[in-house]
């Protein structure tokens, strides 16, 4: 092999993500120095985070550079060393290139033992989307029985596993998508008291009334826009939101205003916390064992969506950011 193939961005975008954004390239395999590895990729994570790393906002992570290839949470395969820390064979996962192949130093890739689950389910239910749910769940949302919780994007990669969190702490728990088939699912199979297609439903705050007659009690927030001022405007004293993201407001040319009656936050005594889940990796083995032994036992479902091939990576990603999508999505690279 002495060429790989790589996805660069090609221009920033204004607006909406477009085609032209992206450029596939066939480059030249550069020899391993020491200290290098070779990862042949086998699945590359495509999440909505990406989106704002497009531009040169500052934000919590650096964006990406123009003419280089873009780079995502990846499972592969080590097939050439000079890293005395790997060997030829090992599973690791980590950031790796939108690529064929990624020439790294090894440093930030973790080694996993792929046996008994797909490599996908790494990149998902044992991932980083997971570990999100988990923490805003556990850490910020604390759900307590008899509560009402409410989960946006309700069948994305990060909520179908909030969602089912909640209710194995004993919530009611009420959710939306952007399909009726993803609303059937979350209910019949990920256990979700309701769920709502925000498509189809105008009036949110007619919705919400109707599905959560107690009001709202925490909120795992994933979508924002007009989604989150309806529920902001049901949250009940004391209540929480584990701010993840903002999926609706992503491809925003001028940012929308906040939700009325900012003061309701005093008034009624609330906690509002973003939080980026890669502040938190002291907490991973715990997560792992916790989640990993509810995925074990069949306790927590999970969807996914696998594209087959790189080049279909660019289409993929603005399908995500359009809700496209169901459960977590990932490329299947080799």
């Amino acid at each position: 092999m002495t060429e790989i193939q790589q996805i660069v961005l090609a221009k920033r975008p204004e607006g909406d993500v477009t085609a032209d954004c992206f450029r596939a390239e066939t480059v030249a395999l550069p020899a391993l120095a020491d200290g290098q590895i070779l990862v042949a990729q086998r699945f590359l994570s495509l999440d909505p985070y990406m989106r704002p790393r497009m531009t040169e906002l500052r934000s919590y992570t650096p964006p990406f550079e123009l003419e280089k290839p873009l780079t995502g949470g990846s499972v592969g395969e080590v097939v050439e060393s000079q890293n005395p820390r790997y060997a030829k064979g090992d599973i690791v996962m980590g950031m790796l290139n939108w690529a064929t192949h990624t020439v790294h130093d090894g440093k930030g890739l973790r080694k996993i033992d792929a046996a008994g689950l797909p490599l996908s389910a790494y990149l998902g239910v044992l991932g980083m989307p997971s570990f999100t749910a988990w923490y805003g769940i556990k850490h910020i949302c604390k759900p307590k029985a008899g509560e009402t919780v409410f989960v946006s994007a309700a069948t994305g990669a990060v909520g179908q596993v909030a969602g089912q969190l909640a209710k194995l702490a004993g919530a009611r728990v009420v959710g939306c998508a952007g399909d009726e088939q993803k609303c059937q699912w979350a209910v019949r199979e990920a256990g979700y008291d309701a769920c709502f297609n925000h498509k189809t439903e105008r009036d949110v705050g007619a919705v919400l009334d109707k599905l959560c007659p107690q009001g709202i009690d925490a909120d795992f927030e994933n979508v924002g826009g007009r989604i989150f001022h309806a529920v902001f405007a049901r949250l009940n004293n004391f209540g929480r939101v584990a701010f993840c993201g903002a999926i609706s407001e992503y491809q925003d040319a001028t940012p929308i205003a906040g939700p009325e009656k900012m003061f309701t936050i005093v008034q009624r005594r609330l906690t509002l916390q973003g939080f980026i889940v890669s502040d938190h990796v002291a907490l991973m083995g715990e997560f792992v064992n916790e989640v990993g032994g509810l995925v074990a036992s069949g306790k927590l479902k999970s969807r996914e969506t696998v594209i087959d091939g790189l080049a279909k990576a660019p289409d993929a990603f603005m399908g995500l950011l359009k809700g496209e999508n169901f459960g977590k999505l990932v490329v299947k690279v080799g």
